[in-house]
């Protein structure tokens, strides 16, 4: 598990502006706001980046997709021991731009679990929230596919979301911390989703396309 909660985890997805060199210039920002303001951040990078980022940075690094695949004839694949190898700290799964069925999704828990890395499984509504935390992931997050990228976060458009998901977690297994996303964008999103019992946001766009990322990286802060 990151160091505490709450956290934000940036996805970098694969913009322009979140890979490589750009890539690691925002995630230099976020080392350093996380220093001078003493938060969690962490950033959910491409494969091909983890292991140069892990090794230059002092925030936690995130996959953003594992396979639950072991040693063998995967091509393509994305091997758990790999990413661990790298320096990843963890890795998401599920997340709605790269789905599973669920037997994928359990796999891949257990790959991880037997590595070491920590998850954050993704969920679309509370249902699946529901069913997420039966599967003891370290961490959820919850994101309403239809709000992602867009300019209405779901602690606006879709706060029972976030309620009853904390709700129903509490009741399977409160010892999960739950994240939300989906159109998070200032620091007024942030705390209305802490307010609501989230331990953390999961957000990209609003950071990554930003022309002036510090800046919104320490709005955001500020409604931790």
């Amino acid at each position: 598990m990151p160091e505490g909660f709450p956290i934000i985890i940036v996805n970098l997805k694969t913009y322009s502006q979140g890979y490589g060199y750009e890539g690691f210039k925002l995630c230099k920002i976020m080392e350093e706001l996380s220093k001078e303001f003493n938060v969690n951040l962490a950033a959910a990078v491409s494969a091909v980046d983890i292991q140069d980022y892990s090794d230059n940075l002092k925030i936690p690094v995130f996959a953003q997709h594992v396979d639950g695949v072991s040693f063998g004839s995967n091509t393509g694949s994305i091997l758990p021991e790999a990413v661990k190898q790298a320096g990843a700290f963890g890795t998401l799964i599920n997340h709605a731009e790269c789905q599973l069925s669920p037997e994928e999704i359990q796999a891949s828990l257990q790959r991880c679990r037997d590595v070491g890395l920590s998850t954050v499984l993704c969920t679309a509504d509370v249902e699946a929230t529901k069913r997420g935390a039966a599967l003891d992931p370290d961490m959820l997050a919850v994101e309403p596919p239809e709000l992602i990228g867009g300019e209405i976060s779901v602690s606006t458009a879709k706060p029972e979301v976030i309620r009853d998901s904390v709700s129903a977690v509490n009741q399977i297994n409160p010892g999960i911390p739950v994240l939300c996303g989906a159109g998070v964008k200032d620091q007024a999103d942030v705390s209305k989703a802490l307010s609501l019992g989230s331990q953390g946001i999961l957000l990209a766009s609003g950071v990554v396309k930003s022309s002036e990322p510090r800046k919104v990286l320490i709005d955001l802060i500020q409604g931790l």
